[in-house]
């Protein structure tokens, strides 16, 4: 779709978007297929926590990140690569100012760059005007990150495959503490650790116990990060605890908010954390409906 296709009168303000952080409530690695892809069954739940982001339609079609994240280039941050991703697939002419406010930590099993490269397709899809299916975002999406596509449909998800097959799940939201040891992991190194297990049982979504289940992840990342055990130990005197994706967050659940800040309160010095509401949906959900309500009344 090139610029010809679409309202050439787009806007011309920052307009800012959510990008949550997820949990995964259990992980179960169920096998590995023949090209390294690990099978995977897991809870995704989003919570009422992130980043922020602001995009601005540009008439050029240059991707500019304003604010750049400590550490990571230009051209391999993932949302450079997704707005440019998506631009290749429409063939789409604008470009974009992009800003963030990082609240997420790197490496710490909370999605965010997952997270914010499924806000740039969805919000870019909307400020551009391309009018793309949230299955065609989220196959754009997963070729970025296995987690990108539960971003994109922002529902709470029991997610199967590689973590691309998912479906809806009515979930519990209690209330989270989520600490942050003083280590970031990476994903890639975990899933190809010789010790990782990858033989889990299948469960079925609908005899679904999460308490029952459990992060296949975790005992591996408590062996080879220090920081991590040290932590998660303290915590589970207060809480049921446990790692989210491979770490290196672990997050504890709570009934209710003052028992989760209580808590939080008492984490050893040094150790940085959040409470966070669980949630039924992402916010983005909510924001793109607005935008388009924006768009219809002043059209």
């Amino acid at each position: 779709m090139g610029t010809d296709a679409v309202n050439t009168d787009l806007p011309s303000a920052f307009v800012s978007f959510s990008s949550v952080a997820k949990i995964n409530r259990f992980l179960h690695i169920t096998g590995q297929r023949s090209d390294g892809y690990h099978l995977l069954q897991t809870v995704f739940q989003f919570l009422d926590f992130g980043d922020s982001m602001a995009f601005r339609v540009t008439a050029n079609p240059e991707i500019e990140l304003l604010t750049p994240i400590t550490g990571v280039s230009h051209d391999s941050n993932l949302i450079v690569k997704a707005a440019k991703a998506l631009q290749q697939h429409s063939q789409c002419q604008f470009g974009a100012q992009i800003k963030i406010d990082k609240q997420l930590p790197m490496g710490g099993g909370l999605g965010g760059g997952s997270s914010n490269a499924a806000t740039t397709l969805l919000a870019l899809n909307s400020l551009w005007q391309l009018n793309l299916s949230l299955d065609t975002l989220a196959d754009i999406g997963i070729k970025l990150g296995a987690d990108v596509p539960v971003f994109i449909r922002g529902f709470n998800a029991f997610a199967e495959g590689v973590g691309e097959k998912l479906t809806p799940i009515d979930i519990d939201c209690p209330w989270f503490l989520v600490s942050i040891p003083n280590c970031s992991i990476s994903t890639a190194a975990i899933f190809t650790h010789k010790d990782l297990p990858r033989n889990t049982t299948k469960v079925q979504q609908k005899n679904l116990n999460i308490d029952q289940c459990h992060n296949d992840c975790e005992k591996l990342v408590i062996k080879l990060y220090p920081e991590v055990a040290k932590l998660m130990n303290w915590l589970l005197e207060y809480a049921p605890s446990r790692l989210t994706g491979t770490g290196a967050c672990i997050f504890s659940t709570f009934a209710d908010e003052k028992s989760a800040r209580d808590v939080q309160s008492k984490l050893p010095q040094g150790v940085n954390s959040f409470v966070a509401k669980g949630l039924v949906q992402s916010p983005i959900i909510d924001e793109l409906h607005q935008v388009s309500e924006q768009n219809k009344a002043s059209k």
